[in-house]
């Protein structure tokens, strides 16, 4: 598939820099299965919902992923050198691979001081991706990177404004549990204690599942066919009670309604071979593109994406090219906030 049939044109003043406040007051644009489209707020979200429906949640929690620091002279007069490393995946108690930058002043040996907390380079690959091992292990080395790193706010953000404190806060959602994403599962951020209450009155239910959101999220697509792309593999985690309680709300005449692309992409990695939820521990690189068949949720919230992006294509399987496309459209002429800290949009595949 062309992946030029996902593109559009979006002036960078759509480009959301800090959420709405409170959470809950974003815009909703709701796109329903026939392409009738309304505007409307995140909390009115439980106008959508019924009693015996669910909400899945991640419960994934963003780590301050990227650090800056200095790697140590080489040679006794030698010269120092600025480096930054973005974490994007953990390989063992004091090892993660991250991406350098710049890669080319760090080779297999050099150390890294992070102001309190140092790491050696142990391997570098040629695009950029390095493996590096800290002096700290375990929770330590949690506390460490929590202490000397930065939220690892999209280039879209932070290229426009510095990373401050208010971050540590806006960039994590409400249900943020599980640490280890390099960035934040952004439909959550529009929950607030209040939005969830009303749902929960109504009758809704609440189940978590797990997805680590990894490197892939700041690699664009840079083939020219859908085909040609390849995902990072990011780790899942769905447990068999949740399954089996999801599976018993579709019985019942229940709908799901996934809370956020790594959400669905969680479920619809889980799907059993005869068709239902089953339980799902480890990596998945599922790649949604029209055509998809789902088998999991019945409404998708999510915020709005980039294009060409993988994530815009999998809206488009959801709800169809050409109502994404349109509804899009509108959004952008109704001057809707895109991306991380942006609005939000529900699709509805059935009544």
């Amino acid at each position: 598939m062309d992946v030029s049939l996902f593109d559009f044109d979006l002036p960078e003043t759509h480009i959301a820099l800090r959420p709405a406040q409170p959470r809950d007051r974003a815009r909703l644009l709701v796109v329903h299965a026939d392409g009738r489209i309304e505007h409307r707020h995140v909390h009115d979200l439980p106008d959508y919902m019924k009693a015996g429906d669910a909400l899945v949640v991640n419960d994934s929690k963003v780590i301050a992923a990227r650090l800056k620091g200095v790697r140590a002279p080489r040679q006794p007069d030698g010269a120092s050198a600025r480096i930054e490393l973005l974490l994007h995946r953990r390989l063992s108690a004091n090892r993660y691979s991250a991406l350098s930058r710049p890669a080319r002043k760090l080779v297999p040996g050099d150390l890294v001081q992070f102001g309190s907390l140092q790491a050696q380079v142990v391997a570098r690959g040629e695009a950029g991706e390095t493996d590096v091992e800290f002096t700290l292990s375990g929770t330590a080395l949690d506390a460490a990177i929590a202490t000397e790193g930065q939220m690892p706010l999209p280039p879209y953000i932070a290229g426009k404004r510095p990373t401050d404190a208010r971050d540590k806060v806006d960039y994590q959602t409400l249900f943020a549990r599980a640490e280890g994403s390099v960035a934040a599962p952004t439909a959550g951020l529009h929950f607030t204690p209040e939005l969830m209450q009303q749902l929960l009155a109504k009758g809704v239910t609440q189940e978590q599942v797990t997805l680590q959101v990894g490197l892939g999220t700041f690699l664009p697509v840079t083939a020219t066919d859908t085909d040609a792309h390849r995902m990072h593999a990011e780790l899942a985690d769905l447990d068999e009670a949740v399954a089996d309680r999801l599976n018993a709300v579709h019985a019942a005449g229940g709908r799901i309604a996934a809370v956020g692309t790594t959400s669905l992409r969680t479920l619809e990695s889980a799907v059993a071979r005869g068709g239902g939820l089953q339980a799902f521990h480890g990596e998945t690189d599922i790649f949604i593109t029209p055509g998809h068949q789902f088998q999991t949720a019945d409404m998708l919230l999510t915020n709005f994406h980039l294009p060409r992006s993988t994530l815009f294509m999998l809206v488009c399987a959801f709800s169809g090219t050409d109502i994404m496309k349109r509804a899009y459209a509108e959004a952008i002429a109704a001057g809707y906030r895109f991306y991380s800290y942006g609005d939000a949009c529900l699709l509805v595949r059935t009544p």
